[in-house]
């Protein structure tokens, strides 16, 4: 193999072979229906999150009630009222979010109704659209981001991320189809074997930055058309460091796409070798929705290069990550990309021409040169 890759080493310079595995990987897939629907799926996904929320509502919606005054607005209103003694008892039910807010009476006279709504975080629209005079809000834990905000900007992410990290997979299976046709025999005969995989990645990776883009120009569209305009304010700054963390997550796992499909010879042998890059791309999806609040755990996942590129944007979104953070957190998966693909080249050289079932890693890389 190894004069093979010279001999495609000495017809063609490095650089341009690359580029002409990267352009025939883009064609192909811009050809395909599979590669259009799933971009339409994603748009129409994000519209969807942003649009329906506002437009269904949300079930019903408990509040704490304090005294006779309190009981007396919340009647008719539509919401699920729950009477207790006091108002500690009606904040101890909100910061356990057992009810969205409570109901207590106006100890300072300024209210019209001569009550008052308490709530955790942000203002609960839904109870106060559901009262016919609007009584002053006293919110426990003000945040600059709301946890409906908070939650929406972490579903988006975790989708966005766990949708291209998922079409990485295309990469696996274009390997396993080159080997299974013996394609891959006259591709490594004129070109060099690091630059099949140099080229898939860059291929791809243009592909996905390209995508983004289209996110980038629909994303503004759906968030004002669901009624979020502020959210995109907001989450401006975080969307200018997710693009970068997310290309860089792609090419990560774009390199162990590309080996694990290096590594059989049959489609549906492709199966046995996907399960850790799975693994790698479902962990820090359900990692950030499940300890999506809890600090520790959050701030963790924003520095572990396979999570950071959903996990550091949410912090960011929130305020709670320092400007110094996405910058070392961008350092940590630079650089594990490159450790990774030269990793990965050394492994798909060895295992790019092996026939028959599936080789074992450290024969695969034990075969390289």
């Amino acid at each position: 193999m190894t004069g093979v890759t010279e001999q495609g080493g000495g017809s063609r310079g490095f650089a341009a072979a690359t580029r002409l595995v990267a352009e025939r990987e883009m064609k192909s897939f811009l050809r395909a229906k599979g590669f259009w629907i799933g971009l339409a799926v994603i748009v129409v996904g994000l519209f969807a999150i942003s649009i329906l929320p506002t437009a269904l509502g949300g079930g019903e919606t408990e509040v704490a009630a304090v005294g006779p005054e309190a009981a007396a607005v919340l009647t008719d209103s539509g919401l699920r009222v729950r009477e207790v003694d006091d108002v500690a008892a009606a904040e101890a039910l909100i910061r356990s979010e057992e009810v969205e807010a409570a109901v207590v009476p106006d100890t300072t006279g300024k209210s019209a109704t001569g009550v008052r709504v308490l709530a955790l975080s942000d203002a609960p629209t839904d109870v106060l659209a559901a009262l016919r005079t609007a009584p002053p809000v006293d919110l426990l834990d003000p945040a600059e981001v709301g946890q409906g905000q908070r939650q929406l900007a972490i579903m988006v992410f975790s989708l966005v991320f766990l949708m291209f990290g998922m079409s990485g997979a295309a990469i696996a299976q274009s390997t396993v189809t080159e080997k299974q046709t013996r394609i891959v025999e006259i591709l490594v005969a004129t070109v060099p074997v690091r630059a099949l995989l140099a080229g898939k990645i860059v291929g791809h990776s243009l592909l996905t930055i390209g995508q983004v883009v289209v996110i980038a120009v629909a994303a503004p569209i759906a968030l004002r058309l669901g009624g979020h305009s502020e959210l995109l304010s907001l989450i401006a700054p975080a969307l200018g460091w997710f693009v970068p963390f997310l290309v860089l997550g792609f090419v990560l796992l774009a390199a162990m796409w590309a080996v694990a499909g290096s590594l059989v010879s049959r489609q549906e042998d492709l199966g046995s070798s996907m399960g850790l890059v799975m693994i790698l791309v479902m962990g820090p999806y359900f990692g950030v929705m499940f300890f999506s609040d809890n600090v520790t755990v959050l701030t963790v996942l924003s520095f572990l290069p396979f999570s950071s590129a959903i996990a550091m944007p949410v912090r960011l979104f929130a305020g709670d990550a320092a400007v110094w953070e996405p910058l070392l957190a961008l350092g940590l998966l630079a650089g594990t990309v490159v450790l990774t693909v030269l990793l990965a080249g050394r492994v798909y050289s060895g295992s790019l021409l092996h026939t028959g079932g599936k080789l074992k890693l450290a024969k695969a890389w034990a075969r390289e040169g």
